[in-house]
């Protein structure tokens, strides 16, 4: 039996049956405890700063406080503890605004316990972890760099404009409506701008509820209108 301290974590992820499932999961490990849960980014920061735990479990979309802002606090705040990103979206875009707000690793829901436990204890040693599939993308967003940029000024102008029209949209959202616009299919935007398919899909469907809209077709009309 080891005398080595168990490494401390909060879950932090705004749908309650994940967030139960995860604390469950790690609860289970022998070298791991869970001090606390957190169902948005204010609570994760407040249990942070109050717990100091080594490894925070940060999902990226939650409401009022995201997590990509959590994490730059909680960084800023308890810089002791090691950001853990677990979500559904591994696009350029989450990944790169994690990183850039001082993650240590990043994975999909998808990943099995065995990945998770893995990742944990990885980011409390001080070392990085990605999921094969994100660590794919984050190569492909930095080597395809030049290209991407291309791609953004050559739709800079459209893109300016929908944010301007529709405020509630993200950049990355007016790009993605802005080539669907120009009649490009999914396939097409995700090559465009260096993305997955399924990447480009959530973006679409966030378009549509934002707009109020049912299909492409009458997202394109309100674009032309």
């Amino acid at each position: 039996m080891t005398d080595e301290p168990r490494i401390r974590v909060v879950v932090a992820d705004d749908q309650a049956i994940i967030r139960d499932g995860l604390v469950t999961v790690l609860g289970l490990l022998p070298d791991i405890e869970v001090v606390g849960a957190a169902e948005d980014g204010e609570r994760a920061v407040a249990l942070a700063v109050a717990e100091h735990p080594d490894v925070v479990l940060m999902d990226l979309r939650m409401p009022g406080v995201d997590g990509v802002a959590a994490t730059e606090r909680i960084v800023s705040e308890v810089p002791g503890t090691a950001i853990l990103v677990l979500t559904t979206y591994a696009d350029d875009e989450s990944i790169l605004g994690a990183l850039r707000a001082g993650a240590r690793g990043y994975l999909t829901k998808d990943a099995g316990r065995a990945e998770l436990a893995a990742a944990v204890r990885a980011v409390a040693r001080g070392q990085s972890t990605f999921a094969p599939e994100v660590g794919a993308l984050l190569v492909n967003s930095l080597t395809g760099s030049g290209k991407q940029q291309q791609a953004q000024q050559q739709a800079e102008t459209p893109a300016a404009s929908l944010s301007s029209r529709f405020p509630s949209l993200t950049r990355r959202e007016a790009d993605v409506l802005a080539l669907v616009a120009d009649g490009l299919s999914n396939g097409e935007i995700a090559a465009t701008l260096f993305v997955s398919v399924a990447t480009v899909k959530t973006h679409i469907n966030a378009i549509f509820a934002k707009l109020a809209v049912r299909d492409r077709a009458q997202a394109i009309a309100l674009v032309r209108s």
